[in-house]
């Protein structure tokens, strides 16, 4: 298992107790369709962990690989000015995750970053999300994710 994908098992197990089977897949897993070609799955069964700035907040939006970020409702939940959302850049992501682009789990963030879900992870018995690489990917439940991320369920997507 690449390092990165056993730091992610070791810390979601350390501080959630959680034991996530990671499967790892050479040719990637970097887009939702690559992941839901690999696991064999509905495109929307992916989590994407996607990390936005919201004025000067770093937000952790996990979105289901079948939609996209409405960045003008996304800055209503924080009653954030309009043109104040926009995608964080890699070193940001890094910052306030502790995982590079591509890879960063919905859970296990280096910073207590505010985490919205998309409520259509609500209508799957199982879902998968990144394990700490692009390569790295794990299942869980919606039960699961809300007890790993406490995320908040809404609706910010196009």
């Amino acid at each position: 298992m690449h390092p990165t994908a056993r730091k992610f098992a070791d810390q979601v197990r350390d501080s959630h107790g959680f034991e996530a089977t990671i499967e790892e897949f050479p040719e990637g897993t970097k887009t939702a369709d690559d992941a839901a070609a690999a696991v064999g799955c509905d495109v929307a069964q992916i989590v994407k962990s996607i990390v936005m700035r919201v004025g000067d907040e770093t937000v952790v939006v996990l979105t289901s690989g079948a939609n996209r970020v409405d960045e003008a409702s996304l800055g209503s939940e924080f009653d954030a000015e309009q043109g104040s959302v926009r995608s964080a850049n890699p070193s940001e992501v890094k910052a306030a995750t502790g995982w590079s682009i591509g890879g960063v789990p919905p859970t296990c963030h280096a910073t207590d970053c505010p985490v919205l879900a998309d409520p259509t992870f609500e209508s799957f018995d199982r879902i998968w999300a990144a394990a700490g690489t692009p390569e790295a990917v794990f299942q869980l439940t919606p039960d699961d994710l809300r007890a790993l991320s406490a995320p908040r369920f809404v609706d910010v997507f196009e």
